[in-house]
């Protein structure tokens, strides 16, 4: 089997969900919407003329992305600005696309720039991460960088984002050099991409269904484990009462606090791939 062409016009990745082109409204301000097999948020409150979009999707999402935001915003106009949580290319795949439409700046941490502006690419896919077919196929995915130096940002050192009030973007490394989360403290809404997700995501079974467990960032791309294992548990000190994560759906109260408890506890045998446990 070839690896899928670099070029993300090229890339036709076939693994989708029960809840692929579906949204929900996690607060008045803020909507996730799911691409095949990852989540893409809308910050903005519904009908609102000023927006900001969380990730970009999969590739050749781009209409499907921009379609979703007039259904809930009532309006085609562009976002005041793109954020991202990183640069894999199931967050960024109809970023490019995105942008020849648009025109508007994207914010990311200046760790993560260089997977952004063409001078790095990330590592291939561990297909002995774990078991499943999503791990056993990561080799095939894309893993190359891109480059949008024209529209490229870092987020501010002070912690504030750019066009969301009241929201902070958090350092979560691990799973890449500069993932970030985004946190706001007044009502406990998380946005944690993939620092950790809502669904076992090596599984594909798991996967397409969408069952619902709090899981360790995805293992076949998590590039330093030690430095995950403290990002989760510097969000589970948050005690967050909602979290939307890059993958799987929704998750709150009692449910999530427990399952953030759990990860931290046990992140060794839940998290760590198989290759990796300590024996």
């Amino acid at each position: 089997m070839k690896p899928l062409d670099s070029d993300f016009s090229n890339v036709h990745l076939p693994f989708t969900s029960m809840n692929n082109r579906k949204g929900r409204e996690v607060c008045n301000d803020l909507y996730y919407w799911t691409n095949q097999i990852v989540n893409s948020c809308l910050y903005g409150d519904s009908n609102a003329r000023e927006w900001v979009l969380i990730d970009c999707g999969m590739p050749h999402s781009k209409q499907a992305i921009m379609d979703a935001a007039e259904k809930r915003f009532g309006h085609s106009e562009k976002p005041k600005a793109i954020v991202l949580t990183h640069g894999h290319f199931d967050h960024v795949g109809s970023l490019e696309p995105l942008l020849k439409e648009w025109d508007v700046p994207v914010y990311a941490h200046e760790d993560e720039i260089p997977y952004l502006n063409g001078e790095l690419d990330y590592p291939k896919g561990d297909a002995k991460a774990d078991g499943g077919l999503v791990t056993e196929l990561s080799p095939l995915y894309p893993h190359h960088g891109i480059d949008i130096s024209p529209n490229l940002y870092p987020l501010p050192s002070n912690g504030e984002v750019p066009y969301m009030m009241d929201w902070n973007w958090i350092p979560t490394p691990g799973h890449t050099p500069g993932h970030i989360s985004l946190y706001r403290e007044r009502d406990g809404v998380l946005i944690a991409g993939d620092a950790f997700v809502t669904v076992k995501q090596e599984s594909l079974y798991r996967v397409v269904l969408q069952q619902k467990e709090i899981s360790g960032p995805p293992k076949y791309f998590t590039m330093d484990w030690e430095e995950a294992r403290k990002s989760v548990t510097k969000l589970a000190r948050l005690h967050p009462k909602l979290a939307v994560t890059g993958h799987g759906e929704l998750m709150e109260g009692e449910e999530l606090e427990a399952g953030l408890k759990n990860l931290v506890e046990n992140f060794d045998q839940i998290a760590l791939p198989a290759n990796r446990k300590p024996h």
